[in-house]
């Protein structure tokens, strides 16, 4: 297992790297089966008069699968240790869903399927603000999936989004958590007529339904 240890504004001490190989470790030490490479990121803020918020970033790559935790308080140590519990507990749900997925692999799933109209205004009347430049550039594979495959993996990355190429179309696909009214959408490049692709986003909504129904019951 690779472990990669990154800092942001602060300089990673031998006792530092000690304790993050400590926490990260014992965190993974049963999934290690499942485990390729895991990155830590610890970054403390420029002006810790301003942010003092300290923070402990871990990404697991696990058979094709990425897994993200992020925690941040006043002190590194106690970031470090509030990752690495929940990076653990991410790890066996990630298990669990992988053996679920098994067990039921030919199981049939029958949704109700509604049609959603296409929104041409996704910000309303709100102005949008960009940040003064990019401080920040990740790279992942991305290979093709269903949504529900999408849906599971935006379950174990610790984001309120997931970019993802859809196994249907080949088109890239965001799946994002709705924080008004709860459940899951989509959000799809529209084609040559000025309209999405109509079976994906079937295919998406009935996902969604599903994902949502299930958390609520």
């Amino acid at each position: 297992m690779k472990l990669v240890i990154q800092g942001k504004n602060l300089e990673i001490t031998d006792a530092m790297r000690e304790y993050v190989n400590q926490k990260v470790e014992k965190a993974v030490s049963h999934f290690q089966a499942l485990t390729t490479e895991v990155d830590i990121h610890l970054s403390v803020a420029r002006n810790p008069r301003i942010n003092p918020k300290q923070t402990a970033e871990v990404t697991i790559y696990a058979n094709g699968s990425v897994i993200r935790a992020e925690e941040s308080t006043e002190s590194l140590y106690a970031s470090i240790d509030l990752v690495a519990d929940k990076i653990a507990r991410q790890l066996r749900k990630f298990k669990e869903k992988r053996h679920d997925n098994k067990t039921n692999s030919n199981a049939k799933m029958v949704a109700v399927v509604e049609e959603l109209p296409v929104v041409d205004d996704l910000i309303g009347d709100r102005t949008p603000e960009l940040p003064p430049e990019v401080v920040r550039t990740k790279y992942f594979a991305m290979p093709p999936m269903t949504v529900q495959e999408a849906l599971e993996q935006l379950e174990i990355i610790d984001h309120d989004f997931y970019m993802f190429q859809n196994a249907e179309t080949g088109e890239i696909n965001v799946l994002y958590q709705r924080k008004t009214h709860g459940g899951y959408g989509v959000i799809q490049p529209r084609n040559a007529n000025g309209h999405g692709n109509s079976k994906n986003g079937k295919t998406a909504h009935n996902a969604a339904h599903e994902k949502s129904g299930a958390a609520k019951g």
